[in-house]
């Protein structure tokens, strides 16, 4: 399936970050709106989202498609790859040992989140104007909770590890300086992602997502 290696994984490492990085980050952007904003600007921005043209094709194209790839090809790298790289040092080997369990886990997380949430949206067993309800009730589960964290944390480590990764295999941070340099950022930009995640985790338990407000749009 993979014959072509370079072009496999140079078309793996882009689709990381376009457009599954791009995903990610949306997603981030659209779940803080429960804590910086409360219910009704949650339900405005999945509102916003849903009401895109063509957003059925615009997700199958431009989300799913890239991201099956990414996490198929990820997959087979997981389980081909040997722990063992010489080029760098025992900090990046363990980066990269990380990277591949962080993928296998968003992996599983990505596929368990889009069963609970926008396939039953999909489905009509959740309304559109109830996802701040449902999320209310995941999180309310203390496994489910737990789970989301660690499926959240290892999905944002994969993402800013992954990024490392693309600058340097792209040529864009080709000396050590610029790749300690961009170690520190992408350690910045982890931290600070998985704090943003968890601060909006933490929202949807609030007793205000129990029920629609009163503002939120049928």
């Amino acid at each position: 399936m993979f014959k072509n290696s370079y072009f496999s994984r140079k078309l793996h490492s882009l689709l990381g970050v376009i457009p599954v990085g791009f995903f990610l980050i949306e997603h981030l952007l659209t779940n803080y709106k429960a804590f910086s904003g409360g219910h009704a600007a949650f339900l405005d921005q999945v509102f916003w989202l849903h009401e895109l043209p063509l957003v059925l094709l615009l997700e199958i194209v431009g989300i799913w498609i890239p991201l099956a790839y990414h996490a198929i090809y990820g997959l087979y790298v997981a389980y081909t790859a040997r722990n063992n790289v010489s080029n760098y040092g025992y900090f990046r080997n363990q980066m990269f040992f990380l990277q591949r369990v962080t993928g296998v886990i968003t992996f599983l997380f990505v596929a368990f989140h889009f069963f609970q949430t926008r396939l039953q949206i999909s489905f009509g067993a959740v309304a559109q104007d109830a996802v701040g309800i449902h999320m209310h009730e995941i999180v309310s589960n203390n496994i489910y909770f737990i789970m989301y964290c660690i499926g959240i944390v290892a999905a944002v480590f994969h993402f800013s590890n992954g990024m490392w990764s693309f600058l340097v295999s792209w040529g864009i941070t080709v000396g050590p300086r610029a790749q300690r340099v961009s170690t520190y950022v992408w350690m910045g930009v982890f931290v600070v992602m998985s704090v943003m995640f968890i601060l909006s985790l933490t929202a949807f338990l609030n007793p205000d997502f129990s029920q629609l407000p009163k503002m939120a749009k049928g």
